[in-house]
């Protein structure tokens, strides 16, 4: 019902940047939520940096002061700019969006993915 287009990531040398974008679309009423996750190699997944209606925003203590998440409401789209990028940030970062979405018959909520992300960094 709602598909997710991750873009951005890549290869940066530590203390590099680098902005990702996670674009939703399909039948969506209205998005409550949206975020960045990361998986590590052989660690569980975590949670970035999140943004919910209001702007409200919320960071993992290991990225605050180095990442910003933002969100164009009239675009689905949401960003996520990290700066002074470490070794420890290397992982498959994944996007998060919570909305209602409309069928035919009736609204529902719904939670998806997107397919992942790789960001290496490394010099």
């Amino acid at each position: 019902q709602v598909q997710l287009m991750e873009s951005g990531g890549g290869l940066v040398q530590p203390g590099g940047s680098l902005r990702l974008s996670c674009v939703a679309s399909g039948s969506i009423f209205r998005i409550s939520g949206m975020g960045w996750y990361r998986q590590a190699s052989g660690k569980e997944r975590e949670l970035v940096a999140s943004v919910v209606s209001g702007g409200i925003t919320n960071y993992a203590d290991s990225v605050k002061g180095r990442f910003t998440i933002s969100r164009d409401n009239a675009k689905n789209t949401v960003y996520l700019e990290m700066n002074s990028l470490k070794p420890e940030d290397t992982a498959v970062y994944y996007c998060n969006v919570v909305s209602i979405i409309k069928t035919t018959a009736k609204f529902s909520s719904d939670s998806s993915w997107g397919q992942g992300i790789q960001v290496t960094v490394s010099s």
